[in-house]
């Protein structure tokens, strides 16, 4: 997969933000993709309501498709909201798919460790938000934040 990257780590826009949270835009289809045309892969937010998904971190938003998804199923990193999200990709498999509240530590469906913020270092990790406590980024693989453009070096 392509990277905008001069380094070596996997560079994750957080809800399709690239320099800074933008909260009335995250998660939206046109926000992601536009973050996934610079090279990014996405962490997004996806609930099932009977059997229909939508993106949305706090509430079913922007209702999409499993094709939507499908054209992008290589770079987006899925963070489950409900039950019946986590259910339904199980069901169908190939996503990067993963849940977690505030645990130290998850893992997704392609094995990959999800740090919770300010829980670094952690070899072979990806972290979340190390902006948020100034985590120290030597042992992750990748990082998860709104502002990964500053991660870009």
């Amino acid at each position: 997969m392509e990277q905008p990257k001069k380094n070596s780590k996997i560079l994750i826009s957080h809800r399709g933000n690239l320099e800074g949270p933008i909260s009335k835009l995250e998660n939206a289809p046109e926000y992601i993709d536009n973050a996934l045309s610079l090279g990014y892969q996405v962490e997004i937010d996806i609930w099932s309501i009977d059997g229909v998904l939508f993106l949305g971190h706090d509430k079913p938003i922007h209702g999409i498709t499993q094709h939507w998804l499908n054209k992008r199923a290589h770079k987006l990193w899925v963070h489950c909201k409900n039950v019946e999200a986590i259910e339904w990709f199980n069901s169908i498999g190939g996503f990067n798919y993963f849940w977690h509240q505030e645990d130290t530590v998850t893992l997704t469906s392609r094995n990959y460790i999800w740090a919770y913020p300010g829980k670094q270092p952690i070899k072979g990790s990806i972290a979340v938000m190390p902006e948020l406590y100034k985590d120290n980024l030597t042992e992750c693989i990748g990082i998860c934040s709104d502002y990964i453009k500053e991660y870009n070096f």
